[in-house]
């Protein structure tokens, strides 16, 4: 949230500057040491958000001439489908909607196959790393009532099946440390996710691979971390928390499975 809470401060200063605004102007007027803001440059410019007009001058980017909420959700359809090829996994969006975990978004491929939906993700949430990144963002009285709806059931020998364990490991975890399922929904497949919220309710991007080697589940959340705030800035462009994250940055200063399917805004081949 700290990376696009700084890109969106870039981004409004470029805004202000139709003919386009140096980045020594950028530096002085959002007060960003060097390191944040080439880091914030370098997500809008990948954002299609901003475009580089010379060596040391900027403009707003094509993102942010976007005509309809279709041109939006492609955006973020390119987004996702980059990040995808990223981390070399399948990619998820999901978001905690009136009590319930929700695909909103995906994209897979040959490659990259989606996790096997073998039991709904709405009574799994203790299981996923998405429904993980989903819950560790609601307060105690959010998650009972979550749990009070959907019992901890046991779908795998490292499932966690009591509040204890869940809340521990939700609440012991590092600020910044991705949640990881390690064959807990389903033997064979691993994930991770990262919480990416902005707007009212919790969203996070997640990603699923096989279990064949330990080391790769680390690697690719790492690139899932880094690439978050990207996917958090298509989400912005598509409109869906728009609202809200401008409000933050100010007080800052295929078909897939059917549970998938059944919510999502459009998959990526």
């Amino acid at each position: 949230m700290e990376s696009v809470h700084c890109a969106l401060r870039v981004l409004e200063v470029i805004n202000r500057y139709s003919g386009g605004v140096s980045l020594t102007q950028i530096a002085r007027e959002t007060g960003l040491p060097q390191l944040a803001l080439a880091r914030a440059m370098e997500q809008l410019i990948r954002a299609a958000l901003a475009t580089p007009i010379g060596p040391d001058a900027y403009i707003a980017g094509s993102a942010l001439r976007l005509t309809d909420g279709e041109d939006g959700r492609a955006h973020l359809q390119e987004t996702l489908a980059w990040v995808r090829d990223a981390v070399g996994a399948a990619v998820y969006v999901a978001r905690y909607t009136d009590g319930e975990v929700s695909i909103t978004q995906y994209a897979d491929g040959p490659a990259t196959p989606l996790v096997e939906e073998w039991v709904d993700f709405r009574a799994a949430a203790h299981a996923s790393a998405v429904g993980k990144a989903l819950l560790t963002q609601l307060d105690d009285d959010q998650r009972k009532d979550h749990l009070s709806r959907h019992r901890l059931t046991r779908f795998t020998a490292y499932t966690l099946s009591t509040p204890e364990a869940l809340f521990h490991q939700l609440d012991s975890r590092r600020p910044s440390a991705p949640l990881l399922d390690r064959q807990e929904y389903a033997l064979g497949t691993v994930c991770a996710a990262v919480p990416i919220t902005a707007g009212p309710n919790a969203e996070c991007v997640a990603l699923s691979i096989p279990a064949t080697d330990p080391r790769r589940l680390q690697q690719a959340a790492r690139i899932l971390q880094s690439e978050a705030a990207a996917v958090l800035i298509a989400l912005i462009v598509a409109g869906s928390t728009q609202s809200a994250a401008r409000q933050n940055a100010a007080q800052e200063g295929g078909t897939g499975p059917a549970g998938l399917g059944s919510s999502l805004l459009s998959p990526i081949a």
